[in-house]
């Protein structure tokens, strides 16, 4: 036997979806996702997603926000996670799955808060165990291997899903968490959110993986890409790994693909440097009229359901800015009070620099 051309191992890397880009599904779906009610109910969420995520973008424009990441484009990926997951789960995000925690109860102003600088903003009052957005790039997937070793040595049927962006891949501390979730068989999701751009620098340019799936496999983590723009199969599959990892048997990177149809947030200006042509050509694949075009075509949906949707959806936002806007600014110290159970003593000058200031 020639030992140079022996197969040791499988690196390969299955793709899904059931929607095409005209909503035409390709497949039978599950029960439950073949429920008009539950379609309608992702479909809502996704367009409120939108909703929020434009007004948001107008209070940043008008100095009524800070720096905020918009998730235009995104809302499948956010939206059946939230979908597929359990109460009793945790989700640790980055900082584009609105979708996702308005699904599990956060609310609009707490989002608000947080972009608008306000830390108590991330102690949400409905879901007091999903972690805070994290901005640091990547960290948030090694928080999530410690509240899945938590469940498992607790003996819990509960499972964490952790997202992250494709540029945040290429970190340390994605590869190290992997390694532990593999080895341990950690009840932990990994979902990538890959939108074609880490910031300013193209996914290709970024990394030489052919696919950011198969950053698992090295790590005995069972790996799949799904169209993150197909709501449909954002959810089962997800609800598929979360429900093998509640089982123990381990952890799944699923990598989900989209397209980032806004700038990397509002401090970025992303025609200076994607082709204009590229984001025409994507989109006809927004995951939004997918869905809807579905609807439709099965006679569960139509125009003027759909202004009585915006118009609700209006209103609601309009009212979680209200709630924000009326929000007192918290004294400086806050940010201390609300990071560490026991201050730590390097920083105890500080905190008492501040509370003073503020008499």
């Amino acid at each position: 036997m020639n030992q140079e051309n022996t197969i040791v191992a499988n690196f390969a890397i299955s793709y899904f979806r059931y929607l095409d880009e005209n909503g035409i599904c390709s497949k039978e779906l599950p029960a439950y996702l073949q429920d008009p009610q539950h379609i309608e109910k992702l479909y809502k969420m996704m367009a409120k997603t939108r909703i929020f995520d434009k007004k948001a973008i107008t209070l940043q424009r008008t100095g009524k926000l800070g720096t905020y990441p918009s998730t235009l484009g995104q809302e499948a990926i956010c939206v059946g996670i939230g979908a597929a997951m359990k109460k009793e789960d945790v989700l640790c995000p980055y900082y584009r799955e609105y979708g996702a925690q308005f699904w599990r109860g956060v609310r609009m102003e707490e989002i608000l808060l947080y972009w608008g600088g306000d830390e108590i903003g991330s102690a949400f009052k409905d879901n007091p165990h999903d972690f805070p957005i994290c901005v640091p790039i990547a960290s948030q997937c090694l928080h999530a291997v410690g509240a899945a070793f938590a469940f498992q040595y607790r003996q819990e049927k509960r499972a964490v899903v952790a997202t992250i962006g494709d540029g945040g891949t290429s970190r340390g501390d994605f590869y190290e968490a992997l390694g532990v979730a593999g080895v341990w068989k950690l009840p932990v999701v990994f979902v990538i959110n890959n939108n074609q751009w880490a910031i300013s620098v193209a996914r290709e340019k970024q990394t030489a993986s052919e696919t950011l799936a198969q950053k698992g496999i090295a790590c005995g983590v069972p790996s799949l890409q799904v169209d993150g723009n197909d709501i449909f199969a954002v959810t089962q599959k997800v609800e598929e790994a979360l429900a093998r990892a509640r089982n123990g048997e381990g952890s799944t990177l699923i990598e989900a693909i989209t397209y980032r149809m806004c700038d990397h947030t509002t401090a970025d200006d992303a025609s200076r440097y994607r082709p204009e042509a590229e984001l025409k050509a994507h989109e006809k694949f927004d995951p939004i009229k997918r869905v809807k075009q579905y609807l439709l075509s099965k006679g569960d949906w139509d125009e003027a359901r759909e202004s009585k949707m915006i118009e609700s959806f209006t209103q609601e936002v309009n009212d979680a800015v209200a709630r924000y806007l009326e929000t007192p600014t918290p004294p400086a110290e806050v940010m201390f009070e609300h990071l560490y159970a026991t201050l730590p003593r390097a920083y105890e000058a500080q905190y008492q620099a501040l509370k003073e200031g503020t008499k």
